[in-house]
């Protein structure tokens, strides 16, 4: 007989026993049954990450700059490595489905490489890290690709699509038994640029053989070609390949974008910065004259030194008696010397900022740099010296320590081509209205008037850009310029510089080409100008 104590205990024991496996059973089922029932679907789904094609960058026209092209591509199944997407089934992988993959395309290849970039995977520091500006997009894997120099690396963001992924079932052992579904990628966005299509193909033919950068855009801001020599084809980033690494070794360095990174001293094209520098101050008018001798002279306490003109030191030429718009159309060395004495340091440093040579334009592609217009504070402080007469001698004729970038430079004489007004330069079209994007330097009509007729008489008869005299004869449109040549430190080589817009009265297109090493802008940039010019009107 067993004691009534003992069955009650076993009774107790019971009760507690299956009250603890009804808990246990209602926490398992009910409070954490979703947690386990994902746990489970874990142990058997598997996901397979769908990268998402980016953008598509087009030319004004429609064309395309870069597109996608469509492959299909295998997921594979390793035991040891897992589900993964491949272009063939190699090492003894299994094929266990397929998904569409993009393969990025520039069919300008070189012709247009610093415009549009190129892509390429993430490095270690670029993993898992998300960019604060890209909302939605997530952190980079390390099988993403990202936009490198050009539009594809400032429009990254809105290029970069969201990726989608395919889901499959697999066994305990992890392999594969069907699809479960896909959620498709989203696409990223569309950039429709400034960029002509055809100008661009033409101007990437013009510079074969040399370093140098050509420039089109509009007078208001929009870029319709831009071109740096040596370039590259953005399409050898796409895998790893001899020709990349060639591109990366090259001493001659085609992944420099000279356009917007190069730093040059401009030379005489800089002239028109400082007649319109000269005439605002109030240091000249329109009338002011000067007699031209072959060069200028002064004495101090460190001696006397002599400031010639090109004319003279050449020809043993003399000008005579010349006014702004003679001085321009000839690139006056000693009027200009005496012009930028009478202005003044200060003011010409003023001016040159005014136009934007000590910032960036703000040009919609990367790595664009600052040039510097030097003045006697920047010398005391950077090289301990005294300024002198012969530093702004030097500096009105776009030489000495001032350095612009071939962008910055361009789209100052723009200004002046367009009226007074200077714009941020653009490769991208936006909706942005004029009076966002351009701001009126304010400068007389008239002064500006002047200074634009004096860039009409260098490209007519008697002028330094003799290689458009002939132009308005042949095609009824009137052309404006300016050349330089800029001498490089002291050594004999010259850059050579041409800048031109036309029509005179409404411009349409402003060029600036320039060529390192390539001696005297009117032989040598000149006659690209002049081709482009050709090619732009007979083709409008």
């Amino acid at each position: 007989m067993i004691p009534k104590t003992a069955i009650l205990i076993i009774r107790i024991v019971l009760i507690l026993s299956f009250s603890i496996l009804l808990v246990r059973l209602f926490e398992l089922q009910i409070i954490r049954g979703n947690y386990y029932k994902e746990l489970a679907n874990g142990n058997r789904l598997r996901r397979v990450i769908i990268k998402a094609p980016r953008g598509e960058i087009f030319a004004r026209g429609g064309e395309y700059l870069v597109k996608n092209d469509k492959e299909n591509e295998f997921v594979l199944y390793k035991p040891d490595k897992g589900y993964y997407v491949s272009d063939s089934v190699s090492d003894g992988a299994e094929r266990v489905s397929d998904v569409d993959t993009w393969e990025r395309d520039y069919p300008l290849k070189a012709s247009s490489a610093h415009i549009t970039g190129y892509v390429g995977l993430v490095n270690e520091s670029e993993v898992n890290k998300s960019d604060t500006a890209c909302i939605g997009k997530g952190a980079h894997q390390a099988t993403d690709e990202v936009g490198r120099s050009g539009l594809e690396e400032y429009y990254d963001c809105g290029l970069r699509g969201v990726d989608g992924e395919k889901l499959l079932e697999v066994n305990a052992d992890g392999s594969y038994v069907r699809d479960l579904g896909q959620k498709d990628p989203v696409r990223g966005k569309d950039i429709k640029t400034t960029i002509n299509y055809p100008l661009q193909e033409y101007v990437s033919t013009l510079l074969t053989g040399v370093r140098g950068v050509i420039i089109v855009g509009d007078a208001k801001g929009e870029i319709l070609a831009l071109y740096s020599s040596p370039s590259f084809d953005s399409n050898i980033f796409l895998s790893s390949s001899k020709k990349a690494s060639e591109v990366l070794s090259d001493k001659d360095l085609p992944l420099f974008n000279r356009a917007v990174s190069g730093k040059y001293s401009p030379g005489s094209i800089y002239k028109p910065i400082v007649a319109t520098a000269a005439l605002e101050s109030g240091a000249i008018d329109k009338n002011y004259h000067y007699q031209d001798t072959g060069a200028v002279s002064f004495s101090t306490i460190y001696g006397s030194y002599s400031f010639s003109n090109w004319y003279f030191t050449q020809y043993g030429g003399l000008e005579g008696s010349i006014d702004v718009v003679r001085a321009i159309a000839r690139s006056t060395d000693t009027f200009f010397y005496k012009v930028g004495e009478l202005t003044g340091i200060e003011k010409l440093v003023e001016w040159s900022k005014l136009f934007g040579l000590a910032q960036k334009t703000g040009i919609d592609v990367p790595g664009e740099a600052i040039g510097l217009v030097p003045d006697p504070q920047w010398k005391e402080q950077t090289k301990g010296e005294r300024w002198f007469l012969g530093n702004t001698y030097h500096l009105s004729i776009g030489q000495g320590d001032l350095e612009v970038t071939p962008i910055a430079i361009h789209n100052a004489l723009s200004a002046i081509a367009n009226g007074g007004k200077l714009c941020v330069p653009r490769i991208v079209d936006d909706t942005k209205s004029e009076s966002e994007i351009c701001s009126d330097l304010n400068i007389k009509d008239e002064n500006i008037q002047t200074v634009k007729e004096g860039m009409l008489a260098a490209c007519s008869t008697g002028g330094t850009g003799y290689t458009f005299a002939d132009f308005k004869d042949k095609n009824g449109i009137e052309v404006a310029c300016k050349t330089g040549t800029a001498q490089l430190g002291a050594v004999e080589e010259t850059n050579a510089w041409f800048t031109a817009f036309a029509p005179f009265d409404d411009p349409q297109i402003v060029v600036t080409v320039l060529i390192e090493e390539g001696g005297e802008g009117s032989k040598a940039a000149g006659p690209i100008a002049r081709q482009i010019f050709d090619f732009w009107f007979k083709k409008s």
